[in-house]
């Protein structure tokens, strides 16, 4: 395990720095002295305290624009010379039921949670590559341990995002450089006063006003700087894993959905197998 005493210090991109998990996890590496490449779509220097000096780069940053992304981690590198540890924080929640989704809605939510963590990845690789290191982390959500009513587009951006973490994450390791998929739980952020929602259908009324009454009652909320001090541990990891969970809500879930599609897996084991029977290949015709 690296401790902060016995390494120099390290230099972060951190997206949608400016607030929320994104600004606790910036001020962790910047109180423990490290650098850290702050971006957001608004963000200022002076949003921060000033003892942080020269160890501090604010930079302001649409994450869906894939030159301005581009270009922002061109400027974190000239700045601090190299990224050791790059974060897929940026991102936005919208609320509604599959079928109330706009066309717009459904892109949008997408272009922020999936596109943008890919134009960072993307950006960020080849300097990684170059230094042989590096630890990319993204910022999933418990939204991608399974779909749950209203909150479906939002699933498919962190599913998405999953999806090309898990490939990305065998590419980038013959190369020295790491990837983590971090799924949080609640937490007490703007994320969901934040969220944009959808045009309500009347027939979904009865199943939102179930959906409030659970969350009402069941909702678990930590402060952010609980997230950001497993963060630091998991960075300072050696063998660092492909998932981490956030939350005592997201760890018994994710076994109890586990359990359940391993249950469902065995009790269709038969057609499953049943399915499969290898054949030459057809001759075509001609």
């Amino acid at each position: 395990m690296r401790t902060p005493d016995t390494v120099s210090p390290r230099t972060w991109f951190i997206t949608g720095a400016s607030r929320g998990l994104g600004r606790a996890f910036a001020l962790a590496a910047l109180e423990r002295g490290d650098q850290v490449a702050a971006a957001a779509r608004t963000i200022e220097r002076a949003d921060f305290d000033e003892q942080y000096g020269d160890r501090l780069l604010a930079l302001p940053l649409d994450v869906t624009d894939r030159d301005a992304v581009s270009a922002a981690v061109d400027t974190a590198v000239e700045h601090f010379g190299r990224l050791d540890i790059v974060v897929n924080n940026a991102g936005t929640m919208s609320s509604g039921m599959v079928e109330e989704f706009t066309e717009a809605e459904a892109r949008a939510q997408l272009e922020v949670n999936f596109f943008g963590a890919m134009w960072v990845c993307q950006a960020v690789l080849p300097h990684l590559r170059a230094q042989a290191s590096g630890h990319i982390v993204q910022i999933s959500s418990i939204a991608a341990l399974g779909g749950f009513p209203s909150t479906g587009m939002y699933s498919a951006s962190k599913f998405a995002l999953e999806g090309m973490s898990e490939a990305l994450a065998m590419e980038a390791a013959p190369f020295g450089v790491k990837l983590s998929i971090v799924q949080p739980g609640g937490y007490w952020t703007d994320l969901y006063t934040s969220m944009t929602t959808t045009s309500p259908l009347p027939a979904y009324d009865a199943l939102r006003a179930e959906l409030e009454r659970q969350w009402t009652e069941g909702s678990i909320d930590s402060e952010p700087r609980l997230a950001a001090g497993a963060l630091l541990k998991l960075v300072d990891s050696e063998n660092p894993p492909l998932r981490l969970l956030l939350g005592s809500m997201v760890y018994d879930l994710a076994f109890d959905i586990s359990r359940g599609r391993m249950e469902t897996w065995a009790g269709w084991e038969q057609v499953s197998r049943a399915a499969e029977h290898a054949v030459p290949a057809p001759r075509t015709a001609g």
